[in-house]
């Protein structure tokens, strides 16, 4: 086996989150700076954060809008029929 190919592990390298929180882990560089983690993570926390970049999450959420009223516009409406009202006055 080839000698000195592995990178270096630190045993105790330090994670920082944007919110804040620390933590240690093993990796191979000594310091990690991350944006989301299990500390403000929607998914952990169940709280619904949006990360707006651009309004992409506005127009998102405008066209899924329009779309529920598109298809509430154009659902199917009952018709009554004439033939069925004879036969049952008839009975």
């Amino acid at each position: 086996m080839k000698k000195n190919i592995h990178p270096r592990w630190f045993e105790k390298a330090q994670i920082t989150c944007s919110c804040g929180n620390k933590f240690e882990t093993g990796a191979t560089v000594a310091k990690i700076e991350v944006e989301v983690c299990s500390n403000c993570h929607s998914f952990y926390t169940g709280n619904q954060k949006f990360i707006d970049s651009a309004g992409r999450v506005t127009r998102y959420q405008q066209r899924l809008e329009k779309g529920a009223k598109m298809r509430a516009a154009t659902a199917p409406k009952i018709k009554k029929d004439k033939k069925t009202k004879a036969k049952k006055a008839s009975i």
